[in-house]
This record gives C-alpha cells, structure tokens and sequence, in this order.
C-alpha cells in the first residue's frame, strides 16, 4: 500500500498538480476502505471498470470525476465516462512509471501535493462552515427584489461603446472639453487623430446582470445616446450608450437566482467571520522578513481617485459567479454578448444622437 501511495503521488510532477490529486485522492479513500488483499477479491465485480496490469480502475473513480463536469447533460454521461475511463488508464500507467522511477521523492513533487493536500483539507473545512449559513426567507428574497430595480423590473440591454485614450493628467481636461463641443463621436474621433492621441474602439452588448453591480445604477439612469466620461489608469474611458431595449424579469423568475446569490453572500460572510474568530484565538507571529514592519507589512498603494477602475469592461462579459460583486443571473433567453470590435463610422454617429 505504501508504494502505491508513492506512485500516486509521483503522477503530480508529470500533469496539472490539482487534477491529478483530485482523482488520486478518491482513489486512495477507495484503497484505504479496502483493508487487506482478501477484501480487495471480495469486492463486486461491476466495481472495477478496467485493470490495468495489477492495478484496477473503480467506477467509483470514473463516476467522481463524472460529478466534477458541471453542466454536462445525462445524455453525455455515457460517452463521457469513457473518455475518462480512458484518461484514468494513461494515468494509471504513468503513476505505475513513476513509482518505477521513484518520481515520488522529488522535492519539488513533495512540496506540490503537500500544497494540494492542504488547499484541498482546507476547502472541505470552508465548505462545512459555509454550509450552516441559513437560506434567505421569501421576505428578504423580496426586498432584494424591489431594491435593485435595475436588475428585475427596469431590467435593460444595453448596447454600449468605448473609447479607451491614453492621455497625462494634464490632458484629461482638454479632453473632455473636446469631447463635450464635439458635434459627434466621429467628430471628436478625428481630433484624436489630428492630436496624436493613442486609443482603441470597442462595442458589445451586454444585460443589466453582465455589468458590475457598482455602476449598473449609473448605467440604469443614463439615457440612449448619453455618454460617461471616466478617468481610468493611465487615461480616460468613454462609454457611450448607443442604444437600450427593456426586458424586465418578473419576481417569480427571479426568485431562484436571488435566493442563490443570497446564500452564497452569507456563506461568505460565515468562513469570513469564522477565519478572523481563528485568527483571533491563534497565536501567529511572523519571523524573519514577514515580522512586523518587513515584506509582509508592505501592500500596494491604493489607487488615486484619478485611477479608478473602468465602469465596465465591455469585453469580454462577465462570466456568472466569476466575482463575489456579480449580480444575481436569472435564467433568460441568451443575450448575444458577441467579441469587441471597432465600431464603424455609422454606429458611432447612431451612439451619440442626442449627445448633447
């Protein structure tokens, strides 16, 4: 048993170290349940799915990493499993390799699946906490509800484009004074030709939940044709609202997303408030250059209020649950949120009728 743990671990050093551990530590639980050799022959057949020289493979192991496939339809299932099936035989041999090769006592293998044992451990530990949280009654789901408007009721789609200038501080009033005599986008377009000015020209559409919920009421209020002018890292951003359709979500609807977004926001806040418990039960003191005052003290700057970040990222969308700020994502027809490209002369003078 202990060999074979060895050439488990020697796997890490040959494919992505997470995948690898993921499957191995199933595979080792399923090991460890075995007992003996006796128990290992008493095991049903319809358990092992393949053997490979003296090793088996379990269904046990095809099916977790069956679990791991998010979106994949039941009709898939069959065919998936024997895709990784497959996979599991080029893993199986290359551990058996690597047991030959003694892989295993590589420091740097050490050191990697010591690091995924602890972040996996730790992850179940999170989990478990973050499951007591306790689901949102049908009166906050509510109040949620009627608070963001922009989401639900006044729920828009919004078709908007970006100008991306680089420009100094100096340059940034100029630029929006042009900006505001301009007669249209075209217009000003050409003084930043005339002027030297490096930019890049972006458009997308993108629904009132594809936006960062910090600056969808700002977009919710803005009019078609009406403009944000934003001074962003090393210059200036321009959004243009070219143009808007409303598609409200009804309360019935939306119910299940908020209700999702609100339990995964008290899930955080339970491990959050449970890791400063721990930290504040623990004795943690730093030593060497992470003692206080050295590295670990030091943090980046914060941003000045000149470099703030765009209010929105037109492309490409932001993904569901891709940051803990992403609005609640309500199953809709999709919206077609197609690449950023140049918007052509025609668009950008339909983007700001009604500029001024």
């Amino acid at each position: 048993m202990v060999s074979r743990t060895r050439a488990l671990q020697a796997f890490g050093n040959r494919a992505s170290v997470m995948q690898v551990v993921v499957v191995s530590v199933a595979s080792l639980v399923l090991l460890a349940g075995c007992g003996d050799k006796k128990k290992d022959k008493d095991k049903p057949a319809s358990q092992t799915a393949a053997k490979v020289n003296k090793e088996e493979i379990t269904v046990h192991q095809i099916n977790y990493v069956l679990q791991q496939q998010r979106g994949l339809a039941p009709e898939q299932a069959a065919s998936a499993s024997k895709q990784i099936l497959e996979r599991l035989v080029d893993q199986e041999l290359a551990l058996q390799k690597a047991q030959d090769q003694k892989l295993d006592r590589e420091p740097r293998v050490v050191q990697q699946l010591d690091a995924a044992r602890r972040e996996i451990i730790a992850r179940a530990y999170v989990e478990k906490i973050g499951g007591g949280a306790p689901k949102p009654s049908p009166a906050e789901i509510k109040v949620y509800y009627d608070a963001h408007p922009a989401l639900f009721k006044e729920r828009r789609v919004y078709n908007l484009q970006e100008l991306s200038i680089e420009a100094t501080p100096a340059q940034i009033p100029v630029l929006q004074a042009k900006l505001t005599a301009a007669k249209d986008i075209p217009d000003f377009v050409a003084y930043l030709k005339a002027s030297d000015f490096k930019y890049g020209a972006n458009q997308a559409v993108r629904a009132a939940e594809q936006l960062p919920l910090a600056s969808l009421d700002k977009f919710a209020s803005m009019k078609d044709g009406q403009t944000i002018f934003n001074v962003v890292g090393k210059g200036v951003q321009i959004v243009v609202l070219a143009g808007s359709r409303s598609q409200p979500i009804d309360e019935a609807r939306a119910t299940p997303a908020i209700e999702q977004f609100l339990l995964n926001e008290r899930k955080r806040k339970v491990v959050e408030d449970d890791l400063k418990a721990l930290r504040a039960a623990a004795k943690v003191e730093y030593v060497g250059e992470y003692a206080k005052g050295g590295a670990r003290e030091v943090t980046p700057p914060a941003p000045a209020a000149s470099e703030a970040a765009p209010l929105t990222s037109i492309a490409p969308a932001m993904p569901a649950g891709s940051i803990p700020s992403a609005a609640p994502q309500v199953e809709v027809e999709p919206i077609n949120t197609a690449p950023a490209s140049a918007p052509t002369t025609g668009i950008l003078e339909k983007g700001m009728k009604g500029f001024k």
